[in-house]
């Protein structure tokens, strides 16, 4: 939904400013929201995870999907 888009963009500026990084790298801001992602929606983060992650093979893909059914 609307609200938890926001709330995740909310909790991910928040990490961001809590940091006391002068500079955040975009790898930094990509795992953030997969953090983010991983508690809201399975989907969303393995559809985000296997571009961000750039996922060069089925086996990789699975692994990941194991991960989020183990927990």
């Amino acid at each position: 939904s609307a609200d938890d888009i926001d709330k995740l963009v909310s909790n991910v500026e928040m990490a961001i400013q809590n940091s006391l990084e002068r500079e955040v790298t975009s790898m930094r801001i990509g795992e953030l929201v997969m953090d983010e992602l991983k508690k809201i929606d399975d989907v969303a983060y393995v559809r985000f995870a296997s571009v961000y992650r750039q996922f060069t093979d089925v086996n990789t893909f699975v692994e990941e999907v194991n991960k989020l059914l183990k927990k």
